[in-house]
């Protein structure tokens, strides 16, 4: 249905967290090195709870291998330096979401790299920063599916 790639994530329990939404909403998850921990890190299996088998969960030493691989017809960004949000765009089956790291987000050479249909960002309070790696991908993902009509969904 989707693909999300994390692009050198960096702390354990986020992914965790990921890896159980991609688990329970159908979404391949992709993370791109390097990684701020080790895949059998405690605090990322414990985030993750017993969805981890449940995951389709791939990892890519660069993003340039993640994207020969995964070929998206369409891949979008999310940034808070995006122009629009995410609610302003149709997604469609096959669509691919990039998130950047927790700390830093997406680097200027990736936004700008030509490889994207879009940077979006997720609506929020003017004064603050920005949402938790994990909830960004959250609402993305349900928001994408929702468009779809929640398939598979019981």
């Amino acid at each position: 249905m989707f693909d999300l790639i994390l692009y050198e994530p960096e702390i354990p329990p986020n992914t965790g967290n990921v890896i159980r939404l991609c688990a329970n909403v159908g979404v391949s998850l992709h993370l791109v090195h390097p990684l701020g921990f080790q895949m059998g890190e405690r605090r990322l299996r414990r985030a993750g709870l017993d969805y981890h088998e449940l995951a389709t969960v791939t990892e890519h030493e660069t993003l340039a291998a993640c994207l020969q691989t995964l070929k998206p017809a369409r891949l979008f960004a999310l940034s808070t330096k995006g122009t629009r949000t995410l609610f302003e765009q149709r997604f469609a089956a096959g669509d691919v979401f990039l998130l950047g790291p927790e700390t830093r987000g997406l680097p200027d050479t990736v936004l700008r790299s030509g490889a994207l249909d879009g940077i979006l960002r997720v609506p929020m309070r003017k004064q603050n920063r920005s949402l938790n790696l994990s909830n960004t991908a959250a609402v993305v993902l349900y928001e994408a599916w929702r468009q779809l009509g929640f398939p598979g969904s019981g």
